[in-house]
C-alpha cells in the first residue's frame, strides 16, 4: 500500500535569494522571541501573509488553504500545502514542512508537530478565524493563549535600514509608473488603457532593480470623473474627456512590500471651483508633510491638517485619515493600524517609521468642483525631521495634461 503521510519535508532545489539577509531575518526572530519571553509564550502560530512574510520571507498564495509559520524558542518552521511543492521552502529563511490533503486537518497536525501540546500559544487575534481558533485549541490543547498581533505590529512599524532601502526603491518605481500614466493620458483613452501602461512600466522596472525576486501583485488604480470619488474605486473602461478630474494611483509590490504614488490631475483644463479645491488639498498636503517629524503624535498631525480644512470650510468633505504606515502590506493583507494619521491614534512618530501624507476631499457630482482630490507622498521619519522619498510632482502647475 502506498504510504500517505500527514506531512513531509520537500526541500527541492536551491534556496532562493530572499529580499533580506540572513542577519535581517535572525534579528526579526530575535525581536519576536523577546516578545514571547516577556509574555511567557512557548510558541507562536502565525497565519497571516504579512507576519509570515516578515519573519520568514515566504509570501504564500492561499487559494482557500491554511498556511502558517510556527516559532518556538529554538525553531521556526513555515507550514505549507502540498500543491506548492518546494517553492515555500526555497523562499523561507527557516525550515519548512509540507502538509498533505489526504486527511482533513493535516495542517494542524503539522503545526502541533512543531509546537507540542500543553504550552502557552501566541496567535494573531486580527487574523485567526473562529473555525481555525477552535482547531488550534483542539489540536494544541494549550494551557493558555495570547493575542500577539499588536506586539508584532509594533515591531514591524520600526523599519530596519535594509527595509528603508527597499521602500525607497519602491517609491522610485511608483514614480516610474506615474510618468508612464501621465504620458498615456489623452482625450478618448480608456481608464483601463492608462492602467496597463503604468502597471507594465512598473513591473519592468521592478524586474530590472530586483532580478532575483518573485513578481506579483503590482497594480494601478486610475480613475476619471465621478469614479474619482473613492480612493479605492476599481478601474473601468470609461473614456477620458476634456476637463475631467483624474486620480493617478500606482502601487508597486516588491517581495510583499507596498509603496504608492497618488496624484490629482485634469485633462486639458481645470475650472475655477475645481482649482480652488485642488489648491486647498495641496495646501493641506504641504502642511501635513511639514508636521511629520519625530515627537509628533498621529493625533496632533491630524488636528493640524483638520484646522486648515476647517478654516476653509472643507473639513466635512474629508473622506479618511491623512496617512498610514508602510511595510509588508497590500490591498488584501496587512496593515499597521497603530501608525495612522487619525484623531484616535496617539502613536508618537519615531525615527525609522515610514508614513504617508495623503489628504483627500470628495465633493458629490451635483456640486461645483465635483470629484475626489488626493495627493500622496511617502516620508521616512529621521532624527530631526522627515525624508520625502516621492519624486513625482503634484499640483496644478504640473498635472493639467494636454
Amino acid at each position: 500500500m502506498t504510504n500517505r503521510p500527514d506531512m513531509y519535508r520537500f526541500h527541492n532545489g536551491e534556496r532562493a535569494t530572499l529580499p533580506f539577509s540572513e542577519d535581517e531575518y535572525a534579528a526579526r526572530l530575535k525581536g519576536l522571541r523577546n516578545i514571547m519571553a516577556e509574555r511567557s509564550i512557548d510558541s507562536v502560530v502565525f497565519t497571516s501573509m504579512h507576519n509570515i512574510a516578515y519573519y520568514s520571507g515566504f509570501l504564500y498564495c492561499a487559494f482557500g488553504r491554511p498556511y502558517g509559520l510556527v516559532v518556538t524558542a529554538t525553531d521556526a518552521v513555515t507550514i505549507s500545502a502540498g500543491i506548492d511543492a518546494g517553492q515555500p521552502w526555497r523562499w523561507s529563511h527557516c525550515d519548512n514542512v509540507t502538509y498533505t490533503d489526504w486527511q482533513r486537518d493535516n495542517y494542524w497536525r503539522a503545526v502541533v508537530a512543531v509546537t507540542g501540546t500543553g504550552g502557552t500559544v501566541g496567535y494573531e487575534g486580527d487574523h485567526l478565524t473562529a473555525v481555525q481558533s477552535e482547531k488550534l485549541n483542539a489540536f494544541l490543547r494549550p494551557n493558555a493563549t495570547r493575542d500577539i498581533a499588536a506586539y508584532t505590529m509594533q515591531q514591524r512599524m520600526h523599519k530596519s535600514p535594509a527595509e528603508l532601502d527597499l521602500i525607497r526603491a519602491g517609491a522610485a518605481v511608483a514614480d516610474v509608473g506615474g510618468y508612464a500614466i501621465r504620458d498615456a493620458i489623452k482625450v478618448g483613452t480608456r481608464e483601463i488603457d492608462v492602467v496597463m501602461a503604468g502597471r507594465d512600466a512598473m513591473e519592468l522596472e521592478i524586474a530590472k532593480r530586483f532580478p532575483d525576486a518573485e513578481y506579483r501583485d503590482t497594480w494601478v488604480w486610475f480613475q476619471s470623473g465621478i469614479n474619482t470619488d473613492g480612493a479605492h474605486n476599481p478601474v473601468t473602461s470609461r473614456k477620458l474627456e476634456r476637463g475631467d478630474i483624474l486620480s493617478l494611483n500606482t502601487f508597486p509590490m516588491i517581495s510583499g512590500y507596498y509603496t504608492a504614488l497618488e496624484r490629482t490631475l485634469f485633462v486639458g483644463e481645470v475650472d475655477d471651483a475645481s482649482l480652488y479645491l485642488w489648491e486647498s488639498n495641496v495646501a493641506a498636503h504641504e502642511l501635513g508633510m511639514s508636521l511629520l517629524k519625530p515627537g509628533a503624535s498621529c493625533a496632533e498631525v491630524t488636528a493640524g491638517v483638520n484646522a486648515l480644512f476647517e478654516e476653509r470650510d472643507l473639513l466635512q468633505y474629508r473622506t479618511f485619515g491623512y496617512g498610514h504606515s508602510f511595510g509588508v502590506l497590500s490591498h488584501y493583507y496587512g496593515r499597521e493600524a497603530g501608525l495612522e494619521l487619525r484623531e484616535d491614534i496617539d502613536t508618537v512618530l519615531e525615527p525609522g517609521m515610514v508614513i504617508s501624507m495623503e489628504p483627500m476631499l470628495t465633493l458629490a457630482g451635483d456640486m461645483p468642483g465635483a470629484g475626489g482630490y488626493r495627493e500622496h507622498d511617502i516620508l521616512i521619519i529621521t532624527e530631526d525631521g522627515a525624508e520625502n522619498i516621492t519624486g513625482f510632482p503634484y499640483g496644478p502647475d504640473h498635472n493639467v495634461i494636454g
